[in-house]
Parts: structure tokens; sequence; C-alpha cells
């Protein structure tokens, strides 16, 4: 028997397909499984991947009357996942990120100066809808073209309950309007100036007004909690997740960015979906993350910009934490590339390539508890596929700082080729 395709993408010098770990994420060894064919292929018939193997074994399955694309010399991928992403903000901070990077002032410390994250919070909420859509769908296109087809992204940046609300519309909003699928987070993150010195009276609105009209209105899928030192500490991240999880939200964590705050512990005894960040995280507490099938997700890119320790990525791998990367974006510091965070990874976190692209794709879309349906490429799963102009995945880490990938597909569609978004 035949089968119908719109499309193949064949003879590709490798295809990618991380088969087989949808029901789990891949821990240690298995993340260098990246379940590649050589001379592959990969048949799309509307949303939906409907054959994988070398381009002989695809072909002889089809019907006649698909298109054809070649892949030549190119490697294809699953669609990349961005788990963590500070989405919706007006203003730029470029001036701290220096003075952190080359001054060597520390992120608390700009935030004693008047600056940081209450800056973002007071731009933002000036910001009109309309500047806050447009600014944000350019960061989307952006996303897009580096390879990114699905985003979990935050609200945090306003920091009231009307300013809360209006950010999780855009996010719902522009998850119907743009190709990439966004999965909208609450996160409770900056502290307003009249709530410096009060944020339990912050973190008493957030859990009994903010969070039931929020749950309300159905516009979170998940509660985050910014719990770091200087911003909410462990009893008022768990008020918030607690209510969260009352009111149908899953739940997910900042932990141990800036100091060991406490965060990934209070994660494992909740049960978290993800813990993010983990820079400062004692062992013990990998193991009890683990232990819950929590995935951590590494961030590398304040890091890279200005922290300069990366969290213990050998270490934590070999503790048998599933594991993804996310890009972070954020008012802070912007990089919207998946591409960039493999980079850094490999370069500077000493992971392998093939953990990198494993925790960019399935492991990412476990982090989102997507990955029944994307983050690899098998039968029967979304048609969110890249192109890259690399003959294998090992050119992550070196060729980078440029755009590597040619097509994007999502959900069987050309949306973006060669850096411009066509769809």
């Amino acid at each position: 028997m035949t089968i119908e395709a719109d499309f193949a993408i064949v003879h590709a010098n490798e295809l990618v397909t991380l088969k087989g770990a949808g029901n789990k994420p891949r821990i240690r060894e298995e993340m260098n499984d990246l379940g590649i064919i050589r001379d592959g292929a990969v048949a799309v018939k509307d949303e939906t991947v409907v054959a994988v193997g070398t381009a002989n074994e695809v072909l002889k399955k089809l019907e006649k009357g698909f298109e054809i694309i070649d892949a030549t010399g190119k490697l294809v991928t699953p669609g990349l996942i961005d788990p963590h992403v500070h989405l919706i903000f007006a203003g730029s901070r470029e001036q701290e990120l220096e003075s952190m990077a080359v001054g060597g002032i520390s992120y608390l410390e700009i935030k004693a100066r008047g600056g940081g994250m209450p800056t973002t919070l007071k731009k933002t909420g000036e910001a009109t809808t309309e500047k806050l859509l447009e600014r944000t769908t350019q960061i989307l296109d952006t996303m897009l073209i580096h390879g990114t087809t699905t985003i979990e992204a935050k609200s945090g940046y306003e920091m009231t309950l009307h300013g809360e609300i209006r950010q999780l519309k855009i996010i719902n909003t522009l998850n119907r309007t743009h190709p990439i699928d966004l999965v909208p987070t609450f996160l409770a993150q900056g502290i307003p100036p009249e709530y410096e010195h009060k944020v339990d009276q912050l973190t008493n609105a957030i859990v009994e007004e903010w969070m039931p009209e929020i749950a309300k209105r159905k516009l979170a899928e998940y509660c985050d909690v910014f719990c770091e030192k200087g911003y909410f500490n462990v009893e008022q991240t768990r008020r918030i997740l607690e209510t969260g999880r009352r009111h149908g939200m899953k739940l997910r964590i900042h932990a141990d960015w800036l100091v060991h705050s406490g965060g990934a512990k209070l994660g494992a005894e909740l049960g978290v979906v993800s813990a993010d960040h983990l820079i400062f995280t004692p062992i013990d507490d990998i193991e009890a993350l683990s232990k819950k099938g929590t995935v951590g997700v590494f961030l590398p890119t304040t890091p890279f910009c200005y922290i300069g320790t990366y969290a213990k990525a050998r270490d934590i791998i070999n503790r048998r934490l599933a594991v993804a990367l996310a890009t972070d974006l954020s008012a802070a510091n912007m990089c919207e590339s998946m591409q960039m965070m493999m980079t850094i990874a490999v370069l500077q976190m000493k992971m392998t390539t093939e953990e990198a692209l494993t925790a960019s794709t399935i492991n990412a879309a476990h982090s989102i508890e997507r990955a029944h349906e994307i983050g690899s490429l098998e039968e029967g799963k979304r048609a969110d596929i890249v192109v890259f102009d690399a003959l294998n995945h090992k050119y992550f880490p070196y060729h980078y700082g440029i755009n590597l990938a040619e097509k994007v597909f999502k959900n069987g569609e050309l949306v973006a080729e060669k850096g411009r978004r066509v769809k």
C-alpha cells in the first residue's frame, strides 16, 4: 500500500529523528543517540509526518504527485524548541549588560542602584498593547528564521493584575496568529518599587487576586516563580506555586541562578515539571529533582554574558537528570537563537553536540509536556522540521555566529526560508 504525501525532504546527509523518546526524556548516554539516518528522507501530508527512513525507502512508499525537496549535503532535524522565554517587554538594558560584563557590577547591585528589572516593569507598563504586539512579533520572527518552532512564553514584566492579564492575552493572541506555537506561563518575577520591602503583601495579592482571575480566564498553562535572592523567597514561592496548582496550572521554577536560593529543593518537593538555571544547585538537590522526573533547563546566556559561572552540565547529566536548553531571552540579554545556545553548551558547558541537540528538541518538548507531538521526526507527529545548511549536527559549535537554518517547516508548511519569514 502506498502513502499520500504533499512533499518529501530527501537525500539529507543526516536526518536526525530522535525516534523513540516520546514517553520519557533522554538521560545520560541516551542523550547521545540522535537516531541519525544517512541519506535520509521525511515525507509530510497536511500537518503530519507520514514516512521516515532512507530516501530509497521513503520514495518507494509514496504515491506519485508529491513535491520533492532536495536536502543533499544538508542536516535535517526536528523543529527546535525553546522552553524558557521572557517574551513580552519594552525597552532595553544594554548599558547594564556592559556594566556587568566589563565592570564586574553584579545584577543585584544594578538593581540596588535603581536599574535592573524595575526599569523594565516601568517601560513595559507604559507601552501600548499595539507596540508590544509589534515588538514581540519581530522577536518571534527572528526565532522562527533560526529554526525555533515552539516556545514557552512567560509573563512577568508588568507585575500588576491588569498588566499580567494583558501580557498573557498578548501571548495567547500571538499563539493564534504567529507560526510559532506558544505555551503560556504566568511568571511571578519582578518586584515593583512599591513592594520592594513588602514582598509578602505582593505575594498575598498574587495568590488571592491575580491567580484566581488568570485561572478563571484560562490564560496560563503553567505557573512559574523567580525564586532568587532579592525577589521571591522559598516560602513566598511555595505559596504561589501551590496556589497555581490548586487553580489547575502546572508548575515551573527559576532555581539557584544568582545564589543557592533553595529553589531546586522546593521544586523537587513540589514535583515541578521544570527547574531552570541550576547554576548554584547542590548535587543532592539535583538528585531529588531527578527522582521526581523534573526536567532541568540550562540557560547558557547569562553565564555567557556576565555571570561567568555555568550550570555543572557534566555532573548534572551524570546524576541522571533529564536536561533541556533554552535561550532565556529577556530584557536583560537578547538572543533568539537556539543554535547559539547549542554552541555555548558545547564550547563552554562541555556538553556533547548530541546532548545539546537532544536538549533543544525532544527533551525540551518533555519540559513543556509536548513530547507526544513534537521534538522528534516520527510517523504521526507534527511536521515541524528544519533543513540546515550544514553537513552534519557537529556544525552547531563549529560554524557559529550565523544562521544555519535554510528552511523551516511548521505543521507541514514552509514558514521561513533563507533568513526570511515566508508565511
